[in-house]
């Protein structure tokens, strides 16, 4: 897919705000500090669209962007730990959840994981709440170029082992580098291809 325009749309405190639903769209999701920004700004080729940060919780609204005026682009809050306090950290469970149940234009969300890191207790349970709910959702390797090969080949094994605990079949899995580029172009057509089994609300 050729990127020729990406654009921010609105920042939404619930879902009832945000855009109608005339649009595909793909949400963006992961635990603090996993490189989700980053990401986005790569697949759309602007370093500023989506803002980041070192601070945990930076994004605290649901972010829409609007790409090639034809589907959009979602930057949610992260899940597991944040600065901002127990309250707010709260907010946003019942605004992904809110968000993930109640979207009916959402085509798949996808899931960043620190390529770096086994298996955290966050990222299973949100897995497992997928699961139950039947979300379709592909899962993202974020930082694969800082990971090293040997790290990266072992944290991918144990997630499938894990996963099968649960599912016959895997959700589809991108391995990823902002740094390389690494796997702009696989995620990009496969938005693509379901921006073809699309019809409007």
């Amino acid at each position: 897919m050729l990127i020729k325009s990406a654009r921010f749309a609105v920042s939404s405190p619930e879902v009832k705000n945000c855009p109608k639903p005339v649009f595909p769209e793909y949400a963006f999701i992961g635990r603090s500090n996993v490189g989700k920004s980053s990401l986005i700004n790569m697949l759309v080729q602007q370093k500023g669209m989506a803002k980041t940060s070192s601070t945990p919780g930076k994004t605290q609204l649901i972010n829409h962007f609007l790409v090639n005026e034809n589907w959009y682009l979602v930057d949610l809050p992260g899940y597991g730990f944040s600065k901002t306090g127990k309250d707010k950290a709260a907010g946003f469970g019942k605004m992904i959840s809110d968000y993930i149940l109640q979207r009916e234009n959402l085509m798949n969300l996808f899931v960043l994981i620190d390529s770096r890191l086994p298996m955290q207790k966050a990222d299973e349970s949100f897995f497992l709440w997928l699961g139950e709910n039947q979300v379709p959702f592909s899962i993202v390797f974020t930082k694969a170029d800082k990971s090293g090969r040997s790290t990266l080949n072992t944290n991918l094994a144990n997630y499938r082992k894990k996963l099968l605990d649960y599912w016959e079949e895997l959700p589809l899995v991108y391995i990823t580098s902002v740094t390389t580029q690494t796997g702009r172009d696989e995620l990009l057509n496969s938005i693509e291809e379901m921006n073809k089994n699309f019809k409007p609300y």
